[in-house]
Protein backbone atom coordinates (compact mmCIF):
# COMPACT_ATOMS: atom_id res chain seq x y z
CA UNK A 1 0.00 0.00 0.00
CA UNK A 2 0.98 3.39 -0.64
CA UNK A 3 2.03 5.95 1.66
CA UNK A 4 0.02 9.37 0.54
CA UNK A 5 2.27 12.25 0.08
CA UNK A 6 1.99 14.79 2.96
CA UNK A 7 3.16 17.52 0.85
CA UNK A 8 0.95 19.71 -0.34
CA UNK A 9 0.92 20.97 -3.78
CA UNK A 10 1.03 24.29 -5.04
CA UNK A 11 -1.76 25.40 -6.45
CA UNK A 12 -1.01 26.58 -9.77
CA UNK A 13 -2.11 30.71 -10.05
CA UNK A 14 -5.14 31.35 -12.95
CA UNK A 15 -3.26 32.53 -16.04
CA UNK A 16 -3.68 36.77 -15.97
CA UNK A 17 -5.64 37.99 -18.76
CA UNK A 18 -2.31 39.79 -19.86
CA UNK A 19 -0.42 36.50 -19.96
CA UNK A 20 -3.73 34.88 -22.25
CA UNK A 21 -3.50 38.17 -24.15
CA UNK A 22 0.54 37.39 -25.02
CA UNK A 23 0.04 33.84 -25.70
CA UNK A 24 -2.89 34.48 -28.20
CA UNK A 25 -1.26 37.44 -29.75
CA UNK A 26 2.15 35.90 -30.33
CA UNK A 27 -0.40 32.56 -32.41
CA UNK A 28 -1.91 34.97 -34.43
CA UNK A 29 1.37 36.28 -35.50
CA UNK A 30 3.00 32.92 -36.10
CA UNK A 31 -0.21 32.31 -38.47
CA UNK A 32 0.38 35.36 -40.06
CA UNK A 33 3.95 34.57 -40.93
CA UNK A 34 3.15 31.22 -41.67
CA UNK A 35 0.15 32.43 -44.24
CA UNK A 36 2.34 35.06 -45.47
CA UNK A 37 5.16 32.33 -45.76
CA UNK A 38 2.58 30.23 -48.13
CA UNK A 39 1.49 33.09 -50.14
CA UNK A 40 5.47 34.45 -51.30
CA UNK A 41 5.79 30.50 -51.79
CA UNK A 42 3.30 30.57 -54.41
CA UNK A 43 3.91 33.27 -55.87
CA UNK A 44 7.10 32.31 -56.58
CA UNK A 45 6.22 29.00 -57.97
CA UNK A 46 3.82 30.92 -59.81
CA UNK A 47 6.05 33.08 -61.42
CA UNK A 48 8.65 30.75 -62.76
CA UNK A 49 5.69 28.79 -63.90
CA UNK A 50 5.00 31.80 -66.34
CA UNK A 51 8.01 32.22 -66.83
CA UNK A 52 9.21 28.66 -68.51
CA UNK A 53 5.21 28.67 -69.68
CA UNK A 54 5.98 31.74 -71.73
CA UNK A 55 9.30 30.82 -72.80
CA UNK A 56 8.25 27.42 -74.32
CA UNK A 57 5.23 29.36 -75.86
CA UNK A 58 7.47 31.72 -77.62
CA UNK A 59 9.88 28.68 -78.81
CA UNK A 60 6.89 27.13 -80.31
CA UNK A 61 5.96 30.03 -82.24
CA UNK A 62 8.88 30.31 -83.53
CA UNK A 63 9.60 26.84 -84.43
CA UNK A 64 6.20 27.67 -87.12
CA UNK A 65 7.70 30.52 -88.58
CA UNK A 66 8.39 29.74 -91.87
CA UNK A 67 9.23 33.24 -92.37
CA UNK A 68 12.35 32.35 -90.75
CA UNK A 69 13.77 30.28 -93.60
CA UNK A 70 16.40 31.95 -95.61
CA UNK A 71 18.06 34.47 -92.59
CA UNK A 72 21.45 33.56 -92.64
CA UNK A 73 20.98 30.29 -90.55
CA UNK A 74 20.96 27.04 -92.63
CA UNK A 75 17.43 25.68 -91.39
CA UNK A 76 15.88 22.22 -90.59
CA UNK A 77 11.72 21.94 -91.71
CA UNK A 78 9.95 19.02 -90.71
CA UNK A 79 6.56 18.50 -93.13
CA UNK A 80 4.88 17.15 -89.90
CA UNK A 81 1.09 16.23 -89.40
CA UNK A 82 -0.21 16.43 -85.63
CA UNK A 83 -2.51 13.39 -85.69
CA UNK A 84 -0.22 11.59 -86.94
CA UNK A 85 2.09 9.40 -84.72
CA UNK A 86 5.35 8.30 -87.40
CA UNK A 87 5.61 12.50 -87.77
CA UNK A 88 5.39 12.46 -83.84
CA UNK A 89 8.25 9.76 -83.44
CA UNK A 90 10.08 11.72 -86.18
CA UNK A 91 10.19 15.41 -84.48
CA UNK A 92 11.23 13.19 -81.04
CA UNK A 93 14.13 12.17 -83.42
CA UNK A 94 14.76 15.43 -84.83
CA UNK A 95 14.80 17.10 -81.74
CA UNK A 96 17.21 14.99 -80.23
CA UNK A 97 19.58 15.45 -83.17
CA UNK A 98 18.94 19.23 -82.76
CA UNK A 99 20.39 19.30 -79.28
CA UNK A 100 24.29 19.29 -80.85
CA UNK A 101 23.61 22.91 -82.09
CA UNK A 102 22.93 26.01 -81.21
CA UNK A 103 20.24 28.28 -82.78
CA UNK A 104 22.45 30.50 -84.29
CA UNK A 105 24.03 27.60 -86.37
CA UNK A 106 20.99 25.75 -87.66
CA UNK A 107 17.79 26.49 -86.52
CA UNK A 108 14.53 23.40 -86.65
CA UNK A 109 10.99 24.71 -87.97
CA UNK A 110 7.94 22.80 -88.54
CA UNK A 111 5.76 22.87 -91.29
CA UNK A 112 2.12 21.92 -89.45
CA UNK A 113 0.03 20.52 -92.67
CA UNK A 114 -3.12 21.05 -90.26
CA UNK A 115 -2.57 24.90 -90.78
CA UNK A 116 -3.03 26.46 -94.19
CA UNK A 117 0.76 27.68 -94.73
CA UNK A 118 2.51 24.61 -93.50
CA UNK A 119 -0.27 22.64 -96.68
CA UNK A 120 1.45 25.55 -98.77
CA UNK A 121 4.75 25.09 -97.51
CA UNK A 122 4.61 21.36 -98.46
CA UNK A 123 2.96 21.65 -101.72
CA UNK A 124 5.37 24.00 -102.75
CA UNK A 125 7.45 21.22 -102.60
CA UNK A 126 5.72 18.59 -103.34
CA UNK A 127 6.46 16.29 -100.35
CA UNK A 128 3.92 14.45 -97.95
CA UNK A 129 3.87 14.64 -94.01
CA UNK A 130 6.83 12.53 -92.41
CA UNK A 131 9.59 14.67 -94.38
CA UNK A 132 12.88 16.70 -93.34
CA UNK A 133 13.74 19.27 -95.42
CA UNK A 134 17.13 21.02 -95.16
CA UNK A 135 17.99 24.46 -96.29
CA UNK A 136 21.34 26.69 -96.42
CA UNK A 137 21.85 29.64 -94.97
CA UNK A 138 20.38 32.03 -98.07
CA UNK A 139 17.47 29.34 -98.16
CA UNK A 140 18.26 27.16 -100.77
CA UNK A 141 16.45 23.61 -100.76
CA UNK A 142 19.55 21.63 -100.48
CA UNK A 143 17.98 18.12 -99.46
CA UNK A 144 14.94 15.84 -98.99
CA UNK A 145 14.73 13.39 -95.90
CA UNK A 146 11.33 11.28 -96.41
CA UNK A 147 10.47 8.86 -94.10
CA UNK A 148 11.15 7.65 -90.18
CA UNK A 149 15.20 8.91 -89.63
CA UNK A 150 17.08 8.22 -86.45
CA UNK A 151 18.62 11.05 -84.46
CA UNK A 152 22.21 9.82 -85.70
CA UNK A 153 21.47 9.81 -88.94
CA UNK A 154 19.50 13.26 -88.71
CA UNK A 155 22.54 14.60 -86.59
CA UNK A 156 24.65 12.95 -89.67
CA UNK A 157 22.42 14.86 -91.93
CA UNK A 158 22.58 18.40 -90.50
CA UNK A 159 26.36 18.63 -89.84
CA UNK A 160 26.81 18.10 -93.94
CA UNK A 161 24.12 20.62 -94.56
CA UNK A 162 26.64 22.74 -92.06
CA UNK A 163 29.64 21.78 -94.29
Amino acid sequence: MKKKSTKRQKAKKPATPLQNQKTSDLKDRRAFFNRVAWIGAGVVVAGGATFFGTRSVRAKIAEFDLERIGNGVPAVVQIHDPSCPTCTALQRQARRAMKNFEEDELIYLVADISTTQGRAFASRFGVPHVTILLFDDKGSHEATMQGMRQADELRTAFEDLLN
